[in-house]
C-alpha cells in the first residue's frame, strides 16, 4: 500500500528547520513532513547613517538582499526624517511598493498612489515664524519649511545648500523662504547648523519651545536637526501602519544610527543600532549590527536573520 505524505507548516520558532517523523493509523501509513514557516516581518529601515552610506546611495549588494527578502514575504519600509521628495530616489531603487514614513513620522504615505489610510501631520507654522526670528542666535545656514511636493528655504547665500537635499538640480529664488508664503502649516522643519555640538543645540532648542515640539538631529555626516509636532516620531507612524496592515509591534525589526531613532528602536520587536551608531542611541537598541553603513551593516544583518 503507497504511503500518504502530510506537509504541515509550523513557525519556526516552535521546531527546529525539517525533520521527518512517521505516523501509524490505523488503515493507511503517513509521512508527516513539517516544515518550518517564518512569520512574516515588517522591517523599518532609516535613511541617513543606516541604510545610506556617506555618498548617499545604496549598494548594489544591499538592492538585490532587500528584493529576496521582499520575495519572502517580508514587508520593508523605509522610516526616516527625510521629507518625500528626498526619499523618493531611494524607494525606487529598492522596488517597494510598501508605504513610506517621512518627515520623521509626520507623512505615511504610499508614494505615487492614493492610498485610503494616508496619513499626515503637520507643525503650527508659528514655530517656523519663531525658528527665523532667532537663526543668528542658534547658527543656522538655512532654516526650511517642508511640504510634501514643495519647500521654502531661507538662505543668505544659496551655494552653500546642496540641492541633492532637497531632491532637486538647484535651488532657485522661486524656493526662496519669505513669509507671505508661509499660509499654510508645514510637515516639518529642517535646519542645518554649523553650531559646534547638535545635541545640545537641539536639547536647548526644546527648552525654549518648552518641549512644545519635538526637535532631533540627522544620522550620516550633515549637522541638520529637524522639527516635527509634539508626539510625532517614527514610532509613532510604525503604531499607524502596523495596525493598518493587521500587523503587530513583535513583527516589527527596526534599523535606526541616530537621536531620532529611539522611540522606533524602543517601540520594535527588535531594534538595531548601527554599528556607527551614535553613542545617544545605543541605550535604546536590544542589538547593534556588525557592520556600518559604509559596510552594508543592514543587508549583513537581514541576511543573516532570513537568508
Amino acid at each position: 500500500m503507497t504511503p500518504k505524505i502530510l506537509y504541515i507548516s509550523v513557525t519556526s520558532f516552535l521546531l527546529k528547520p525539517l525533520y521527518h517523523t512517521y505516523f501509524s493509523f490505523s488503515l493507511l501509513p503517513f509521512f508527516v513532513i513539517i516544515t518550518p514557516m517564518t512569520k512574516k516581518k515588517m522591517i523599518a529601515l532609516d535613511l541617513d547613517g543606516t541604510l545610506l552610506r556617506s555618498d548617499n546611495t545604496i549598494s548594489d549588494y544591499t538592492v538585490d538582499t532587500i528584493k529576496k527578502i521582499q520575495e519572502k514575504g517580508h514587508k520593508v519600509v523605509i522610516a526616516t526624517g527625510r521629507p518625500y521628495r528626498m526619499a523618493l530616489e531611494h524607494y525606487r531603487r529598492l522596488q517597494l511598493e510598501t508605504p513610506m514614513i517621512t518627515f520623521n513620522g509626520s507623512l505615511t504615505h504610499l508614494p505615487e498612489k492614493k492610498w485610503d489610510f494616508e496619513y499626515s501631520v503637520t507643525i503650527d507654522k508659528q514655530y517656523l515664524l519663531d525658528v527665523l526670528d532667532i537663526q543668528k542666535s542658534i547658527q543656522a545656514d538655512f532654516i526650511a519649511s517642508e511640504y510634501r511636493k514643495k519647500f521654502f528655504i531661507s538662505a543668505d547665500n544659496h551655494d552653500i545648500i546642496n540641492p541633492q537635499l532637497f531632491g532637486v538640480d538647484k535651488i532657485t529664488d522661486k524656493m526662496t523662504l519669505d513669509v507671505t508664503k508661509i499660509t499654510e502649516n508645514p510637515n516639518g522643519l529642517l535646519m542645518q547648523t554649523h553650531h559646534e555640538d547638535k545635541y545640545s543645540l537641539a536639547d536647548e532648542m526644546r527648552k525654549y519651545f518648552n518641549h512644545e515640539i519635538e526637535i532631533d538631529s540627522w544620522g550620516g555626516p550633515l549637522n541638520i536637526l529637524e522639527f516635527s509636532p509634539k508626539g510625532i516620531n517614527k514610532a509613532y507612524a510604525l503604531k499607524y501602519l502596523l495596525k493598518t496592515l493587521n500587523m503587530n509591534r513583535e513583527d516589527l525589526i527596526a534599523f535606526g544610527d541616530e537621536h531620532n531613532d529611539t522611540e522606533m528602536l524602543t517601540f520594535a520587536g527588535t531594534g538595531y543600532a548601527m554599528k556607527n551608531a551614535s553613542n545617544v542611541l545605543l541605550p535604546f537598541a536590544d542589538k547593534q549590527t556588525d557592520f556600518t553603513n559604509e559596510e552594508d551593516g543592514v543587508a549583513k544583518e537581514l541576511a543573516k536573520i532570513f537568508l
